[in-house]
C-alpha cells in the first residue's frame, strides 16, 4: 500500500503540473482527490491493514493529500497569473496613438438667421415673446379684424381641430400681437417668432409648416415712415448695406394702410430665375399701420395711440441670407446640406 500511495502521489503531482487551464486543473483534482477519486479508493483499503500498519499508512496518506493540495494551490496561482498577463497583453492601450476627433454639431441655418434677427430687434428695444401653436380662432382671426367671410378662414387654407372652427393650428404668429396688447403696458415693442401652419402646396418657396416672425410697435405719433425706416434698417443689417428693397401696396385686415416688402432675388440679382419665379424679387414680409378697429378691440384709444406691425417667413429670410435656392432643403435634414453652414 505504501508503494501504491507513492505512485499515486507522483502521478497526481505530474498531472497538476501539466494542467494548462483552470478546467483541466479541476478535472485533475476530482480524479485524484474527489469523493470517488483514486486517493479515496486507496484510503478505503485501510481497514484491511493491521493495527500497527494503520498509523504509518495514515501518515503517508495525509502527506500525499497535503502535497496534492499544495500543488493544486500553486497551480491555481500560476494559471491565474498567466490569464491576467494574457488579458493585459490583449487589452494593451497605446497612449501615443492620436484620439478620435469629436465631431461637433452646430445650429441649423434657419436658427442662425433667427438668432441674428433677435439680436437686431433686441438691440432696437424690442421684447421677444413666445406663444402657443394651438390657437383660438378668436385671436387668430376675429381680434385681427378678419371676419367670418375672410378667405384665410376657409377649411381649405387652415388646419382646424373642431367642426365649429374655434380651435386651430395657428396660421400666423399675429395672435401674439393681440396677447401683447391685452397684457403688456403701453408703449409696446415686441416680436414673436414661431412655427405656423397653412395648407400650402410644397414648392421652392412654400411649405405647409414654416416659421414666422411677427413684430409690432404701438406708441404715440407712430407713422408709416417709422415702419419703412425700421424695416429697411433691419434688411440692411441682415443682407448688407445697399440691399435693394421695394414696398408695394397691399391689403391685410389687421393693418390700414398695408404694404408688402420685397428684396431683390439673391440668386439672379433681379434678372429672373426659378427661385423668384422669374420676377427678380422675393416677397419678404407683409406690414402696415395697425387698423384702428384692432386697437379698439384691445381697449387702446386709436386717437391717442398708433402703431405698425409686420410678419415675415423665417425660411425665406434664411434662403436670402445663405443663398439657398429651394426652401425644401431646409426641412430635409440632409447632413451634406447642413454641414455647409
Amino acid at each position: 500500500m505504501k508503494q501504491q500511495l507513492e505512485q499515486l502521489r507522483a502521478a497526481a503531482l505530474r498531472a497538476i503540473e501539466q494542467a494548462g487551464a483552470m478546467e483541466e486543473l479541476e478535472n485533475v483534482r476530482v480524479k485524484f482527490m474527489g469523493k470517488k477519486g483514486e486517493l479515496t479508493a486507496v484510503l478505503k483499503q485501510m481497514g484491511k491493514l493491521s493495527p500497527e500498519e494503520r498509523p504509518v499508512m495514515g501518515q503517508l496518506a495525509n502527506e500525499a493529500r497535503a502535497a496534492m493540495e499544495q500543488a493544486i494551490e500553486n497551480a491555481r496561482a500560476r494559471l491565474t497569473a498567466a490569464a491576467l498577463e494574457a488579458k493585459l497583453e490583449a487589452e494593451t492601450l497605446d497612449v501615443t496613438v492620436p484620439g478620435r476627433a469629436v465631431k461637433l454639431g452646430h445650429k441649423h441655418p434657419m436658427y442662425l438667421a433667427l438668432d441674428e434677427i433677435k439680436d437686431i430687434f433686441v438691440g432696437m428695444g424690442f421684447t421677444v415673446l413666445d406663444g402657443p401653436e394651438i390657437e383660438l380662432a378668436e385671436l387668430n382671426f376675429d381680434r385681427l379684424n378678419a371676419g367670418e367671410g375672410h378667405p384665410s378662414r376657409d377649411w381649405s387654407d387652415t388646419f382646424y381641430f373642431k367642426e365649429d372652427s374655434s380651435v386651430m393650428l395657428r396660421s400666423q404668429t399675429s395672435p401674439m400681437q393681440v396677447r401683447a396688447m391685452d397684457t403688456m403696458p403701453l408703449p409696446i415693442r415686441m416680436i414673436a417668432p414661431g412655427r405656423v401652419y397653412r395648407k400650402d402646396e410644397v414648392d421652392a418657396t412654400h411649405s405647409p409648416m414654416f416659421h414666422q416672425v411677427e413684430g409690432m410697435v404701438i406708441d404715440k405719433n407712430v407713422t408709416m415712415a417709422d415702419l419703412k425706416g425700421t424695416l429697411n434698417a433691419v434688411v440692411e443689417q441682415l443682407y448688407g448695406a445697399g440691399t435693394k428693397t421695394r414696398f408695394r401696396p397691399h391689403h391685410f385686415p389687421f393693418t390700414e394702410p398695408s404694404c408688402e416688402l420685397d428684396v431683390q432675388c439673391h440668386k439672379c440679382g433681379g434678372k429672373g430665375c426659378p427661385t423668384c419665379k422669374g420676377e427678380g424679387w422675393i416677397e419678404l414680409l407683409g406690414a402696415g399701420m395697425i387698423h384702428p378697429r384692432v386697437l379698439e378691440m384691445a381697449g387702446i384709444d386709436p386717437e391717442e395711440w398708433s402703431g405698425w406691425a409686420f410678419g415675415f417667413g423665417l425660411e425665406r429670410t434664411a434662403m436670402r441670407q445663405f443663398k439657398i435656392a429651394d426652401l425644401r432643403l431646409i426641412f430635409e435634414n440632409d447632413v451634406r446640406f447642413l454641414e455647409q453652414f
